[in-house]
């Protein structure tokens, strides 16, 4: 078994994973390792499949982040689950240690971005092609020059978190792309898909999906 699996949840219908940050999603044509290509082994192992094996995911997590991650086993599974997340019908909380003080202990970020290449930037609601971003964020420490956060995401923009952040000059700490001026360890940086609230596909019940999370205030080695 591959070590670096750690399984969140798992039935016939879907494997949710806990993924280390630094390691892509899914395979990207090149010869770096994916969580993807690490989950189909794993399968095959343990069931002792021959031949391919059906996986894929339902989102993807950046390199760099973190957490949560959810792959369909089977094609039903498949389209009930990217059917459900278009009607937005999934709760994704995150965590994020960040650079500085938030306006308040609560409250709601809303941009406009554009999706620039391979970044995300905040621009002006005129833009023909700005589109919405909103996430609700909540304090839940501070210490010195760090504060660590819990988001809600409502919408699933590329970059949208880091883009925001680093617009109110609140970068993500580590996330050099975005203004950080932190390191943290190499290729990853403090975003962790912490929660995860979705309808089972198949059962029809609600999955309430949780990863640990290896960063915080009392490990910040920045």
């Amino acid at each position: 078994m591959n070590s670096c699996i750690e399984v969140l949840y798992e039935d016939n219908h879907l494997l949710i994973l806990n993924k280390p940050a630094g390691l892509l999603t899914q395979p990207s044509g090149t010869e770096q390792d994916s969580l993807e290509k690490q989950a189909k082994d794993w399968i095959q192992k343990k069931y002792q499949k021959p031949g391919n094996v059906f996986l894929e995911a339902i989102h993807r997590l950046d390199k760099p982040v973190s957490g949560i991650v959810v792959f369909a086993k089977t094609s039903k599974a498949l389209s009930r689950l990217n059917a459900s997340i278009r009607a937005k019908q999934t709760k994704k909380i995150y965590w994020a240690l960040i650079e500085g003080a938030l306006p308040s202990q609560e409250g709601t970020l809303e941009h406009y971005l554009f999706h620039d290449d391979y970044c995300a930037r905040v621009v002006s609601k005129e833009d023909k092609d700005a589109k919405l971003c909103r996430l609700h964020y909540r304090v839940k420490e501070k210490q010195n020059s760090f504060t660590l956060i819990e988001i809600e995401l409502e919408t699933g923009r590329y970059h949208q978190i880091r883009s925001q952040l680093s617009h109110i000059s609140c970068p993500i700490v580590g996330d050099k792309k975005y203004k950080s001026s932190y390191s943290f360890k190499e290729n990853t940086i403090t975003l962790h898909h912490r929660q995860l609230v979705i309808e089972h596909p198949v059962l029809k019940t609600e999955l309430i999906i949780e990863a640990p999370c290896l960063f915080g205030l009392s490990n910040n080695d920045s």
